[in-house]
């Protein structure tokens, strides 16, 4: 049977880097035997413009029909002006809420011809490997009452959690975390919120289950700063929806930058997936995109969702051997072009190609 995925390139940057990776996509699947049924479909502000709604019904009938969904990018600042919920970003979170996937997956890795990239010393970040488990679907960016009051000048969000939703993805991060170096940290603001009480003490009390999983808790603003003295020593972190979106985009400075890094969220019908770097219409269409995270997410398509981890860790050993061979992106080469050679978003997709 063919393995259904649907595409959703999205705005400014997001056509361009999910170009790259559906060809190596592509590639994958022919190289296998396998056949790849591929649906493209529109999402965010280019959907706003052509059907009037950041998620045409269209969109999310054949997402709920796919066996995965890959996602470019959305936003830009032509639609800023928009009601938040007509946003492109409003879409994302409809799509992601239909799906049903509540727990996201985002690794930061230290790579070490990156090195040199990141800010951090390297004795700091060399060897540093965390996965963020970050839940989805609950927090400020979901809970209700929420509002913009113009007439006031006042605004509200909620922050909101069940403990059955804090188990499940709690299971998820401590089952991965048994995967690999059998710790887990959870973060929360347990010293403020009453929400965060309750993540904490729910997640210690799932731990009493993985009596091989080293539990620790960390507050969300010390946290901030371990990530960036000693990120080595952590493995799987899990957090709630907002602290979990700052964390995880913080960390792109072990990796040297935001364009590399990948991400699943995984959980529900269908599992969708995501670079984790935004729009960029500042550089869009101008070969300057990195397309490398969106390139590494079609390698969690094929481990998630396709079965195919074989084929997923040759994707991640062919960017490696690119990055060893010296070939760089415009974000990665920050202005070297003696020591390295850059390449174009296309050009560095057709060398990852090769190197499969």
């Amino acid at each position: 049977m063919a393995f259904r995925l649907l595409v959703t390139a999205g705005d400014g940057i997001g056509p361009e880097v999910t170009r790259e990776a559906v060809a190596v996509l592509h590639q994958v699947f022919e190289r296998s035997g396998r056949s790849l049924d591929l649906q493209e479909k529109r999402i965010g502000g280019i959907a706003i413009d052509t059907d009037g709604t950041p998620l045409p019904q269209e969109t999310l009938d054949a997402a709920l029909s796919a066996d995965a969904v890959l996602l470019g990018a959305v936003g830009g600042t032509q639609w800023n002006a928009l009601p938040p919920n007509t946003r492109p970003e409003a879409g994302l979170l409809q799509l992601r809420a239909a799906l049903g996937g509540f727990a996201n997956l985002r690794p930061a890795f230290s790579i070490a011809e990156l090195a040199s990239n990141s800010p951090l010393k390297l004795d700091v970040v060399s060897g540093a490997d965390i996965l963020f488990v970050r839940e989805l679907l609950g927090g400020l960016y979901f809970g209700a009452p929420r509002e913009w009051n113009r007439a006031t000048g006042e605004a509200w969000n909620t922050m909101r959690y069940t403990r059955e939703e804090i188990v499940r993805v709690a299971r998820i991060a401590f089952d991965l975390a048994r995967k690999r170096r059998r710790k887990l940290t959870s973060v929360d603001k347990a010293n403020v919120l009453e929400v965060s009480q309750l993540w904490r003490a729910t997640v210690t009390e799932v731990a009493a289950d993985y009596p091989d999983v080293t539990l620790e808790h960390q507050l969300v603003d010390s946290m901030a700063m371990l990530i960036m003295t000693s990120p080595r020593n952590y493995d799987v972190v899990l957090t709630e929806n907002l602290f979990g979106d700052i964390l995880s985009d913080e960390s792109a400075v072990i990796t040297g930058s935001l364009g590399m890094l990948p991400s699943a969220t995984i959980g529900g019908k269908v599992n969708l997936y995501e670079p984790i770097h935004g729009s960029a219409p500042d550089i869009a269409g101008k070969g300057l995109a990195n397309p490398l995270g969106a390139i590494l997410t079609a390698a969690l398509v094929l481990r998630h969702s396709a079965g195919m981890d074989a084929e997923a860790v040759a994707i991640e050993s062919a960017v490696r051997k690119a990055l060893e061979q010296g070939f760089r992106t415009a974000d990665l080469a920050r202005g070297n072009t003696t020591d390295f050679t850059v390449l174009s978003t296309t050009a560095m997709g057709q060398k990852i190609r090769e190197l499969l």
